[in-house]
């Protein structure tokens, strides 16, 4: 079974905490994505489960054994890196084949797997040429089948697409999802890319700091955000975020306050909230001549199949829109007025920044005005 686990795993180097207890379950057959900016921890944790390092404290499980202190060989898991990492002088063939020939696979048996990883990745054609005379997606090839051929439990991928141009990145992508599911095997993927990860992964860890942020499906982290870090990490362009201050009828943001139900208001109070972060995300705005939020056009950003408009709201705080191309844009420097249904409307606390469900967004109560009276 390919099933994964951290348990209150610490990893220090120093005095620094490269990951701070990171507990985590990845299930049999999951595309588990590692997601976050560099620095936060998440090639660590990956080279944890790897063997390459060990744990401060916490323990790591693979299958239904404890790997602490257990060597990269003898765990059961094959790496794919973001460098290639292949033989210069070997053909693609004795590549594939060298970690089958290093455990003493018999010679018949060796080329049989060889060829059926070949096949899995379409290399049919390359086998006899070297790594100078490929691509660098059939040098990726080459790394996945060297992988492939040994049959683990869990496949470990550390941003093995980056070294890619942006269409291969894409072809390559959907190589790697059709691959997984034809080998029903687990794959713990770690990049930085948040469109790699929403579309690859049955589920995203989001790291920061070496803390883990939220763990869901890619849909479910995007439209239910657990708090500033990820809402603004998540999407591209990422979630407007406003600042604003609880008051006797509202949040006051700046420019006018954006009504809420006396019950959510209540709740605010009870929880001790002076000040709440309103959140929506731009494809959920428009730009209108009347309501509440008042705010500058600046800047028109044409993508051909959408447009992103960019205002300054009075403190000058940025708020991007984004258009559809068919819809008539306003003019640069005009005077507007930011609108949106309510119910796309999320909520957080300003001093914790975890999120607030209290009738906003999903939540299925009444939810805050701010579209105007």
């Amino acid at each position: 079974m390919g099933r994964v686990a951290f348990h209150g795993v610490t990893k220090r180097f120093g005095d620094a905490v490269a990951v701070d207890d990171l507990t985590l379950e990845v299930e049999d057959q999951e595309f588990l994505v590692l997601l976050g900016p560099s620095g936060c921890g998440k090639t660590t944790a990956l080279r944890m489960l790897a063997g390459l390092e060990e744990p401060t404290s916490g323990t790591i499980e693979i299958g239904s054994r404890v790997v602490n202190g257990v060597e990269p060989k003898l765990r059961d898991i094959a790496m794919v890196f973001q460098s290639y990492a292949l033989y210069p002088h070997m053909s693609v063939r004795r590549n594939i084949e060298f970690p089958l020939k290093s455990r003493h696979v018999p010679a018949a048996e060796r080329r049989a797997m060889v060829d059926e990883a070949s096949r899995a990745v379409g290399l049919e054609e390359l086998m006899e040429r070297k790594p100078g005379q490929l691509s660098g997606g059939q040098r990726q090839r080459v790394a996945l089948a060297r992988a492939i051929v040994r049959r683990p439990q869990v496949f470990l991928m550390d941003e093995p697409l980056s070294n890619l141009d942006a269409k291969l990145r894409v072809q390559t992508r959907a190589e790697l999802i059709e691959l997984q599911r034809r080998l029903a095997t687990t794959v713990v993927y770690v990049t930085h890319d948040q469109v790699e990860a929403m579309t690859m992964g049955d589920r995203i860890a989001i790291m920061n700091a070496g803390r883990l942020q939220q763990i869901a499906p890619p849909q479910e982290v995007y439209a239910r955000p657990a708090n500033l870090f990820v809402a603004r990490f998540i999407g591209n362009p990422p979630m407007n975020t406003v600042a604003g201050r609880v008051v006797d009828t509202g949040i006051e943001l700046p420019g006018g306050i954006v009504p809420c139900p006396p019950e959510m208001l209540e709740a605010l109070r009870a929880r001790g909230v002076e000040g709440a972060v309103i959140g929506v995300r731009p494809e959920h705005l428009l730009v209108e001549a009347e309501g509440i939020v008042p705010a500058t056009v600046t800047v028109i950003e044409s993508l051909g199949h959408e447009r992103h408009v960019v205002c300054r709201l009075v403190d000058g705080q940025m708020i991007i829109v984004r258009q559809a191309s068919d819809v008539t844009p306003p003019t640069e420097g005009a005077a507007v007025h930011l609108t949106t249904d309510p119910a796309n409307l999320h909520l957080f606390d300003a001093q914790t920044e975890e999120r607030l469900d209290l009738g906003l967004v999903g939540a299925g109560g009444p939810a805050a005005e701010l579209a105007g009276s």
